[in-house]
């Protein structure tokens, strides 16, 4: 009997150690097209950047790192932080320090990517907690930062209805979920990728909600991981400051 028993433990300590290999090789092959970052807001500091407080417009990583390193903080991960117009104001709601600085874009119909309905937002609580929800249900309340772009990945745990599985409409694309500890994924295609296999990624990491950020503009910060863009000018800035 207890010879059984040990080979029973045996065996699934086996399954277990299989199992764990198995997900570390598709965590691994499903990294290698993209690149994410995960942040808890409880230990990390993570914020949105627009303007410095005389009004100059931050623009781009470089200048971001620049001025936090003028108040003797380091940038440990930045990633552009939604859509913006020509004068690189945000295309849409956003809110920083709880100060709304653009306001909600409620227009239904539109070209382009944002307004692919339904859109949504990204915001931040006073109490450091994390959403993205649509852009119909947010409210106004307790918040600190928040930024709206469209459409949304995953709208509670279902892919955007009007993405297609194989669709050829592929470009480098990032956004943001809530993982279902609270914790925020932030991702970005190293490669052209689809709506769907894009919104698929998170979905694979159990977030209920994801929303887009942006697509062949984005870039990424992340010196952690090798990886380093600081080309291009950008509005709204999602920086990760120690």
């Amino acid at each position: 009997m207890k010879k059984r028993i040990k080979i029973i433990i045996f065996e699934i300590l086996i399954i277990g150690v299989l199992s764990a290999f198995s997900f570390s090789k598709t965590i691994s092959k499903r990294n290698d097209k993209i690149l994410s970052h995960i942040v808890d807001l409880n230990k990390q500091d993570l914020r949105l950047f627009w303007k410095t407080e005389n009004g100059d417009i931050i623009n781009n990583f470089i200048n971001l790192k620049e001025y936090l390193s003028s108040k003797s903080e380091k940038l440990v991960f930045a990633m552009n932080g939604g859509m913006y117009q020509k004068d690189f104001s945000p295309q849409g709601l956003y809110i920083e320090n709880g100060i709304i600085r653009s306001k909600t874009n409620n227009t239904v119909k539109g070209y382009g990517n944002f307004y692919l309905q339904p859109n949504g937002v990204f915001y931040i609580t006073n109490d450091n907690k994390g959403f993205v929800c649509k852009t119909t249900d947010f409210k106004n309340t307790n918040i600190k930062y928040a930024t709206q772009s469209g459409p949304l990945l995953l709208i509670e745990g279902k892919i955007h209805s009007k993405f297609r599985d194989a669709s050829k409409n592929l470009n480098i694309r990032n956004g943001v979920g809530v993982l279902p500890n609270g914790r925020l994924l932030f991702a970005m295609s190293k490669e052209k990728i689809n709506f769907y296999d894009f919104a698929k990624y998170f979905k694979s990491f159990g977030c209920k909600n994801a929303l887009y950020l942006d697509g062949f503009v984005s870039k990424t910060y992340l010196p952690e991981k090798d990886w380093i863009q600081t080309s291009g000018n950008f509005g709204v800035i999602i920086g990760e400051v120690q």
